[in-house]
């Protein structure tokens, strides 16, 4: 059994010519959210992501924002990435696969996860709008790629309706949210990772698949 005094806990500072980020994760903890971008339709979204998926995030980051917001939100995502993937550790015996249904009015999302050490995106989604509260939409794909590519897993978004753009995009943080706590959750009957090769890292799973 996992041992409950195990902290899954991250710190990650990244600093660029474009970017300066500090963010700080518990997998564990649901109590604190503070976000800070300077964009706050993302914002908006982070505090989805943390408070659906019982996770305490800070997140204070400053980027380049006069040329637009694209590394900014990228950058996030490596960041993000990196932390779930350092908060989890090397005791795997998670749950490792869930998915999970968040609607929101007329938008209704679905996202399928496997912590499985490889990094994958499928975004099926088409948004009704480019813009939605000065946010470029075109970037929660971006921040979802580089999201799954830091955290080493499969993320599969589908959008399956919706007309309002919020609506849409707000639909899609909280469905991954959700899948996200199930995946990691711990499960007591794993004597090991649950998976045939016997880890979960990036590394066995290329030299096995």
């Amino acid at each position: 059994m996992a041992s409950k005094e195990l902290k899954r806990k991250a710190q990650v500072v990244r600093k660029t010519r474009e970017t300066s980020i500090r963010l700080s994760l518990d997998l564990d903890d649901p109590g604190t959210t503070q976000i800070q971008t300077g964009v706050g339709f993302f914002d908006h979204m982070l505090t989805a992501l943390s408070r659906h998926g019982r996770m305490s995030l800070e997140v204070e980051a400053q980027g380049d924002l006069h040329v637009d917001q694209h590394h900014l939100v990228e950058d996030v995502g490596i960041v993000l990435g990196t932390a779930f993937r350092e908060a989890l550790g090397t005791d795997l015996r998670i749950r490792r696969f869930a998915q999970a249904h968040a609607p929101l009015d007329d938008a209704l999302a679905r996202a399928v996860v496997d912590i499985s050490g490889r990094a994958f995106l499928h975004y099926g989604v088409t948004l009704a709008r480019t813009v939605v509260g000065g946010f470029d939409t075109d970037l929660v794909r971006e921040f979802f790629q580089a999201f799954a590519a830091n955290a080493q897993l499969n993320l599969h978004i589908d959008l399956l309706h919706g007309e309002n753009t919020h609506h849409q995009i707000e639909a899609i943080f909280k469905a991954t949210a959700l899948a996200l706590r199930d995946a990691v959750a711990r499960d007591s009957t794993l004597k090991d990772v649950p998976s045939t090769k016997g880890t979960l890292t990036e590394r066995a799973a290329r030299e096995n698949s």
